[in-house]
């Protein structure tokens, strides 16, 4: 019988996964949470939408068809299930949901490319509406051609600020503000490192360039103060204190805020696999050889959901990884470049390191928020409250403060609050940041309909193992 290898994410890490699996000659399962392939980053438009790939991706534009047009040709050798969740894994079985009703599915090997979401630091008021991630916005604007406001402040820092800020600008809206946290001296500190990719620094002076010649007001060094809004009209104005600490107000009926990116861990947590503490990213990442393989057997990570190091790195990545469970499967890979591959991922980790640098985690905004900011907005718990549960009911680790508070217990199963809320607690506790742990995942790690969520879990894992040999090579039971 073939090797069942399950591919999740069909992003830059997936579909060079993919093509790696049949280039060995295996027919791969991918399974992708979006509607078409490409991932956040190359985010293909819907169906009749026309703008060109220029317009769309500009700089990015030939890197982005050219990982379009192997998908394509790729199509007729794999199975490949779009608009589909999965929602756990358990005892070497995928558990998913998509239109078609749930299933359970078998897999040998398993390749997570899960891709990274925004990292988020609260800021009071960010519960009005009109606040989104700047990953969000960016969905908003490539998807559909929409934009989340009129005047829009982009809030934040790293890369992706500045990226969709342009992008807003040649979408024909102005943003009224690129608001940074990081200080302007800590590019000159990351310059050595942000040097393994020259040409991305002159993407990132021509991005700067769009936005001076558009008059977007630009400051960096800024500490967010809170936004205005109401409850009934949203979001109404953004408050700041600048590098020289003096005041600004900036009016807004929308905001688009992150401060660099997050793995997407909660498959390969709920997978099993061990997870360790990166002192330079300042937050838990899942354990990973130069190969991508996990802690636990025939299973495999690559690309953002593992370590955040940008698209190129995560091709790469995501054919090591499959290079790696094909060897280990007993296939011989048609082609093994695992050496080059592997080299070129070490520049571009020194890259991705001054990026860290350059755009800093700002840690003691946390630590600083007033105890009626909202930390956790699924269940409205505020910074005052995680503090409370921590210094008066003994919760020295994350999951205690979530049983007691709720924190990360609603919707987005702490993928906007976990970073910030650990900071708190680690600053409410006088600790180091490691000390207070993370949030432990809990399937399903988005929200389920009842209906579906009660029929997959009535699934014997057992039966769905005795179901390999039936009508697909994944042992796929819908119900």
């Amino acid at each position: 019988m073939a090797a069942r290898v399950i591919v999740i994410g069909a992003g830059p890490a997936g579909v060079r996964a993919a093509q790696a699996l049949v280039e060995a000659g295996l027919r791969p399962l991918v399974i992708d949470e979006g509607r078409r392939d490409g991932g956040q980053i190359y985010r293909r438009q819907p169906d009749g939408f026309r703008r060109t790939y220029a317009a769309l991706y500009g700089t990015e534009a030939a890197r982005a068809q050219h990982l379009h047009n192997c998908f394509d040709a790729l199509r007729a050798h794999i199975d490949y299930l779009p608009e589909t969740l999965v929602w756990n894994i358990r005892g070497g079985v995928v558990h998913l949901t998509n239109a078609q009703g749930a299933s359970s599915l078998a897999f040998d090997a398993l390749l997570v490319c899960t891709g990274a979401t925004d990292r988020l630091m609260p800021v009071p008021g960010w519960q009005y509406a009109g606040t989104y991630s700047l990953g969000g916005a960016q969905v908003a604007l490539k998807s559909q051609g929409c934009v989340i406001g009129s005047q829009t402040v982009m809030l934040g820092t790293g890369p992706l600020l500045y990226l969709l800020a342009a992008q807003y600008v040649k979408a024909g809206v102005k943003p009224a503000a690129v608001l940074d946290t990081s200080p302007a001296h800590a590019r000159f500190r990351a310059l050595p490192q942000l040097l393994a990719k020259p040409a991305v620094l002159l993407k990132g002076a021509a991005l700067l360039h769009t936005l001076r010649t558009a008059g977007v007001p630009i400051h960096r060094g800024v500490t967010p103060i809170r936004i205005d809004g109401d409850d009934e009209l949203g979001v109404r104005g953004v408050h700041v204190k600048l590098a020289d600490d003096s005041a600004l107000a900036v009016p807004a009926d929308a905001v688009a805020m992150g401060f660099h990116l997050r793995p997407e861990t909660q498959i390969a947590d709920l997978a099993g696999c061990a997870f360790t503490f990166d002192d330079a990213a300042a937050q838990w990442l899942p354990a990973i050889d130069e190969n991508g393989r996990s802690s636990v057997p025939g299973i495999y990570l690559a690309g953002d959901g593992a370590r955040v190091r940008g698209a190129d790195a995560a091709e790469c990545a995501g054919r090591l990884a499959a290079l790696a469970a094909l060897r280990e499967l007993g296939i011989p890979p048609r082609h093994d470049d695992s050496h080059r591959l592997r080299a070129r991922l070490a520049r571009l980790s020194r890259f991705a390191s001054g990026l860290r640098t350059a755009f800093p985690w700002p840690a003691h905004h946390a630590r600083q928020l007033p105890d009626t900011a909202v930390v956790c907005r699924c269940e409205g718990i505020t910074a005052g409250e995680l503090r409370r549960v921590c210094t008066e009911q003994g919760a020295m680790e994350a999951n205690r403060a979530k049983a007691f508070s709720r924190v990360g217990m609603g919707r987005c199963q702490g993928r906007f609050c976990a970073h910030a809320g650990t900071e708190v607690m680690a600053a409410a506790l006088g600790v180091p940041l490691a000390a207070v742990g993370r949030l432990r995942g809990q399937a399903p790690v988005k929200p389920l309909a009842v209906a579906l969520d009660a029929a997959a879990q009535a699934k014997d894992t057992e039966a769905t193992r005795d179901a390999a040999a039936s009508a697909t090579p994944y042992g796929t039971e819908l119900v």
